[in-house]
């Protein structure tokens, strides 16, 4: 057995261990890098953004470079785990650590999670960005105020205007980093989303978590922060396109962009639209809702999409259809695992609002 013989059978023994078997940094499974300046495993992306760290750059494949015993060691010594709990000992609660499903930083200015810009003290910013119009769709320069004192998100239409345009509690607003759109509604307010993420949207996706951590360590002062923080901003659980009909279910289909936020169901005409068009709640089963495969018979569909959908809430039926079978069995999958979750005592508190609004 040769030398990189050996290297090899030891790197993947090393790779069994509990924590190896998904990339270091952003959780994709069957890593097939090693940084042999931190005794990681991770994956050819992040690989990448090594790479561009000084001092931390020395990144070898697993399958095709010349290991050295010493490194190889190096790396069965440490490992991810370890070497997670060493780096991200200093991680902020609000910081939220991105995955191989989110959208790629645009440089390597973002991979350093606990960098002074993103403490506390640092959260009341001002700053220009663009928010995109109700009515026209397009994009405009707006001035956004992120407060930590006041827990809310002001935008101004004008660069020295006196009174902000809109004031939004941080407690209402859910902010995400997805693929392909960041929206709006009037109960949540979601950021904007692009193939590559720059620093800039790094840095206030995790002020907006900052603030409504603090927002949140106030109202529920005796809440640990492992029960605080799965209530900061969360991703959606799915979203993509589905074909629906009106509430009469003689209209007929037409596409429409959906979002599933754990219990709601939100549809937009477009995915970049700021406001949806209607929305769905799903309660739990035992409370009247249910999830069929298919549609009513005698249902007069006029679209090309085949594999429907029917959601049963104690109001009315809601009809849609999928354009593959395997999209409609993703959904299915989503919304039954909705309906079989037992309700929270704040979600009973939106249903309650969501039927007195519809």
């Amino acid at each position: 057995m040769t030398e990189n013989e050996r290297a090899a059978r030891t790197l993947k023994h090393v790779l069994q261990k509990p924590g190896n078997g998904s990339c270091a940094d952003c959780g994709a499974d069957n890593p097939e890098w090693g940084s042999c300046s931190l005794g990681v495993f991770i994956c050819l992306a992040c690989s990448g953004v090594h790479r561009s760290i000084p001092d931390l750059g020395k990144v070898k494949s697993l399958r095709l470079s010349r290991w050295e015993d010493s490194e190889v060691q190096f790396m069965s010594e440490r490992g991810n785990d370890a070497m997670n709990a060493v780096y991200e000992a200093a991680l902020p609660v609000y910081y939220y650590k991105p995955t191989h499903r989110d959208c790629h930083v645009a440089d390597g200015s973002g991979a350093n999670p606990v960098e002074e810009e993103f403490m506390p003290e640092r959260q009341r910013a001002f700053y220009e960005e663009r928010k995109r119009g109700r009515d026209n769709g397009q994009f405009l320069n707006r001035r956004f105020v992120l407060s930590l004192r006041d827990c809310t998100l002001k935008y101004f239409t004008k660069l020295d205007a006196k009174e902000p345009k809109a004031v939004l509690k941080v407690d209402t607003i859910n902010a995400l980093a997805s693929t392909p759109a960041w929206k709006s509604s009037d109960w949540s307010c979601v950021c904007v989303s692009v193939s590559l993420l720059h620093q800039e949207i790094v840095e206030w996706f995790n002020c907006i978590r900052a603030a409504q951590l603090h927002y949140l360590k106030v109202a529920f002062p005796g809440a640990t922060d492992a029960e605080l923080k799965p209530k900061l901003t969360r991703s959606f659980l799915k979203e993509g396109y589905m074909e629906k009909t009106g509430p009469r279910q003689t209209e007929g289909f037409k596409k429409r962009w959906f979002t599933l936020d754990h219990r709601r169901l939100m549809y937009f005409k477009d995915p970049l639209d700021a406001f949806a068009k209607g929305e769905v709640f799903l309660g739990h089963r035992d409370h009247g809702y249910r999830i069929t495969i298919g549609l009513p018979a005698g249902t007069h569909y006029n679209g090309s999409w085949q594999y429907g959908i029917t959601i049963e809430t104690p109001d009315r039926s809601f009809l849609f259809t999928c354009e593959t079978d395997t999209e409609q069995k993703d959904w299915m999958r989503h919304f039954n695992a909705v309906i079989n979750t037992p309700m929270s005592p704040q979600e009973y508190t939106v249903e309650a609002y969501f039927k007195h609004k519809h």
